[in-house]
């Protein structure tokens, strides 16, 4: 089924950060997910699961729903847990699967009136609309793959574009 218009640039986007999300998370050590350059940064496994968030947060926007228990800890705002209290790799990599595939299939779907329904005042969307949202949260999860991009090389990985 084609994207609808408005959403169009934005399902593209949603590919793209899968595809580069997927190349930086390849390869990583058990020590990797857990790293960061300070006390106060993020790491991999926080961001991965925070994409994972917004994913489903999208599709909230989109009038879906999915979960996990786990997805609070990762909820804009939230405060970075104790080690040992993160769930592991492979629950965030099966999450992100799942959540993508429905993700997929919801920007696939909708209707040009759902799109066009006007998002909160204090909405960050680009458009006061949910198709804005949406696309938004598509900009919203390209800086934190290049967030983990980042880390990822910080890591001693080779890059994962160029």
């Amino acid at each position: 089924m084609p994207i609808p218009a408005q959403i169009s640039t934005a399902a593209s986007m949603f590919r793209q950060n899968n595809a580069m999300l997927a190349k930086t998370l390849d390869g990583l050590g058990a020590d990797d997910w857990l790293a960061s350059p300070r006390e106060s940064s993020n790491p991999i496994l926080w961001i991965a699961g925070h994409i994972v968030w917004a994913r489903a947060m999208t599709l909230k926007t989109l009038g879906h729903t999915w979960e996990r228990p786990w997805m609070g800890q990762f909820a804009r705002g939230a405060g970075l847990p104790a080690a040992s209290e993160y769930p592991a790799p492979d629950e965030i990599l099966s999450g992100w699967a799942d959540v993508s595939a429905k993700l997929t299939s919801a920007l696939e779907t909708a209707s040009d009136e759902a799109l066009s329904a006007p998002t909160g005042e204090k909405s960050p969307s680009f458009d006061g609309k949910v198709s804005g949202m949406v696309s938004f949260l598509a900009f919203h999860e390209a800086y934190h793959v290049g967030q983990a991009a980042y880390l990822r090389c910080w890591l001693g990985h080779g890059g994962i574009v160029g």
